[in-house]
C-alpha cells in the first residue's frame, strides 16, 4: 500500500472518529419525536421544544431524562450525549399492561402527561396539553 493511500485512510478514520466523539455536542431546539422503530405512526408527530421547556417552564434535564435506575439526570447540560428513550423502553406495538413502561410510547406519554397535569394543577391552568390532539398534530 502506498504512503499516500495510508495517509488518506488514516485521515478518513480520524475524521470518522472525531464525528463520533463530538456527536453529542449539539442539541436541536425543535425535536421531531419520530422513531424509526415504528413501521407507521398512527398520529401526527410531536414537535418538542427544549428551549420552551427549559427557558419558559424552568425545567431541568432530569425532569425528563433519567438513568437505568430511574434516577433523574439533573447534571446534564445542553449538548451532553443522552440515549434515546427507546434504548431502554424498547418495545413497540400492542401494550402488555403488566410491563407498560417497557413500551416506548407508554414511557414517553407517562413522562409528558404526568408533568403536564402537575403543571396545570400547580398553576390552575390547562395550558400544558394532556390530550392526544393537543400534542399530536393532525396528519396531512
Amino acid at each position: 500500500m502506498s504512503k499516500f493511500l495510508k495517509i488518506i485512510l488514516l485521515s478518513a478514520c480520524m475524521l470518522s472518529f472525531s464525528g463520533w466523539l463530538f456527536a453529542g455536542t449539539t442539541v436541536d431546539d425543535a425535536i421531531r419525536m419520530e422513531n424509526k422503530a415504528y413501521k407507521k405512526h398512527k398520529k401526527g408527530i410531536v414537535e418538542f421544544s427544549h428551549k420552551k421547556h427549559i427557558d419558559e417552564y424552568k425545567l431541568n434535564c432530569g425532569e425528563c431524562h433519567h438513568d437505568k435506575d430511574n434516577k433523574p439526570l439533573n447534571d446534564l447540560k445542553m449538548g451532553d450525549n443522552v440515549d434515546n428513550c427507546i434504548v431502554c423502553h424498547a418495545k413497540t406495538g400492542k401494550v402488555n399492561k403488566k410491563e407498560k413502561l417497557k413500551y416506548h410510547s407508554e414511557a414517553i406519554h407517562k413522562n409528558c402527561k404526568v408533568c403536564h397535569k402537575t403543571y396545570n394543577k400547580k398553576n390552575k391552568t390547562k395550558a400544558a396539553p394532556t390530550s392526544c390532539n393537543k400534542c399530536h398534530p393532525k396528519k396531512k
